[in-house]
């Protein structure tokens, strides 16, 4: 009997648990939603105990924030991380961040993590929405050099407005459920692209 307890402590809980709770943090609040995903899913999911859960995130809160901290640390959003190809020049990695993902679509397109953890928070959650802001604004910063990099006249306009491209095609994709506004978003892109680098637009 002692052995028995012994070895489903170490299944509920033991070095890892901390790691299993935030995967499936990441698996259930991008598929499910943050408000959808009670604490109980969370527990079961992750096959801790309620004390090891609140031992590693003493509300459901602080595992939302660092669910998030994990996509600019560990796991950056794929469509993002395309600016970080070294085998691409720069006004090829500014349109791949609207390539839409390969292989089988999702069931559900999600969108950004994000802008989907603001919404729900609905300003309720004040450190949430902080984090989003400076992960926006770090987008933005990389899309403006990448824009200087490929030889923009005006690398910051140009940086803004993809942004505003990027972050209008994530939502209404999720909206819609649409992979193909990414291929819309792309062809927009690329006009906006040959017009700030001299080109003839559609060339």
């Amino acid at each position: 009997m002692a052995a028995t307890a012994s070895t489903n402590g170490t299944a509920r809980g033991g070095r890892g648990a901390r790691e299993r709770i935030l995967r499936a943090a990441q698996e259930l609040f991008y598929t499910r939603g943050i408000h959808a995903t009670g604490v109980a899913a969370l527990i079961e999911a992750a096959h801790v105990s309620p004390r090891t859960f609140y031992v590693h995130f003493p509300t459901k809160n602080a595992l939302v924030e660092e669910y998030l901290r994990r996509f600019e640390s560990e796991k950056s959003i794929a469509a993002e991380a395309e600016l970080e190809r070294e085998d691409l020049p720069p006004a090829q990695r500014l349109l791949a961040i609207f390539a839409p993902a390969e292989g089988d679509p999702p069931a559900l397109i999600r969108g950004c993590p994000f802008h989907n953890a603001v919404i729900e928070g609905a300003g309720e959650l004040p450190e949430v929405a902080r984090l989003a802001q400076r992960h926006k604004q770090a987008f933005r910063d990389r899309l403006v050099a990448a824009a200087a990099e490929a030889g923009a006249a005006d690398p910051d306009a140009l940086g803004r407005q993809l942004a505003v491209l990027y972050e209008g095609a994530n939502a209404l994709a999720a909206s819609c459920n649409d992979a193909q506004v990414f291929t819309d978003a792309r062809q927009a892109a690329h006009t906006l692209l040959d017009i700030a680098l001299g080109a003839t637009p559609g060339r």
